[in-house]
């Protein structure tokens, strides 16, 4: 990736003080691994995509449903049936051909998530289940790879940034186990709009990390109430008993 960048294209972005020229320079030598092209994964790789991030790599096993498209603004009716990687990944490089995407239509886990995310230099996690959200999590701690967590149900989300730097919590100083009444999206419910919420503000997350503008979210957690339009910050101190960073 060189240092020209579409001066038309990004204008918006050049003309903030936190981003500029230089930030967004930074934002096309940037690679993100996208873990889930879901109703989280999918506004957040849109924007990213809009935003000039140089490289997107879009991991995710599944194939799109029409479930899928209350929510799944990725994607369209004529889509049901193909992978969402790869159908993704042509939705994104037609938003914006300067980022390179490459698809991966497999599930991460335990023994492939860090050869799948190696070389990225930050690891969003948008997927809908522990087990992945834990391996993610080990691998995101164990490269050093800061990683951007969102997550939804029925009218809640929540965005965390953990593992920015040795002394920041990990994901498992969050959720050290799976809880016992974990819920899905097929059981109880989730508003499609939310999605939008949060995966824009995984995002966002992202841009400001990589043009080190304002207040992250590394050590806190934001949780929102779409019900109610009421949204708080937590702190989030590293767990000593951490299974994955704790001492």
């Amino acid at each position: 990736m060189t240092d020209e960048i579409d001066i038309e294209r990004f204008a918006r972005h050049i003309v903030l003080r936190e981003i500029g020229g230089p930030g967004q320079q930074a934002l096309a030598r940037t690679h993100v691994a996208l873990v889930g092209a879901g109703g989280l994964g999918a506004p957040a790789a849109l924007y990213l995509a809009a935003a000039g991030i140089g490289r997107i790599t879009l991991i995710d096993p599944d194939t799109v449903s029409l479930d899928n498209l209350q929510r799944q603004i990725l994607f369209r009716t004529a889509d049901v049936g193909t992978t969402k990687a790869g159908t993704g990944a042509r939705a994104l490089s037609a938003l914006h051909p300067g980022t390179a995407v490459t698809a991966v239509t497999a599930a991460l886990d335990e023994a492939n998530a860090e050869a799948l995310i190696e070389g990225a230099d930050l690891v969003l996690d948008g997927c809908d289940n522990f087990r992945t959200r834990f391996a993610v999590n080990a691998a995101s701690r164990s490269m050093g790879i800061p990683l951007i967590s969102g997550a939804v149900g029925r009218w809640d989300g929540q965005v965390a940034l953990f593992n920015a730097t040795d002394a920041s919590p990990c994901y498992r100083c969050w959720v050290p186990d799976v809880p016992p009444d974990a819920e899905t999206c097929a059981r109880v419910g989730i508003v499609g709009a939310l999605t939008g919420v949060v995966g824009s503000a995984m995002a966002l997350e992202t841009i400001k990390h990589v043009c080190r503008a304002g207040e992250t979210l590394d050590g806190r957690i934001w949780l929102f109430d779409g019900l109610s339009m009421r949204s708080r910050t937590v702190s989030l101190p590293r767990d000593p008993a951490c299974p994955v960073c704790g001492s």
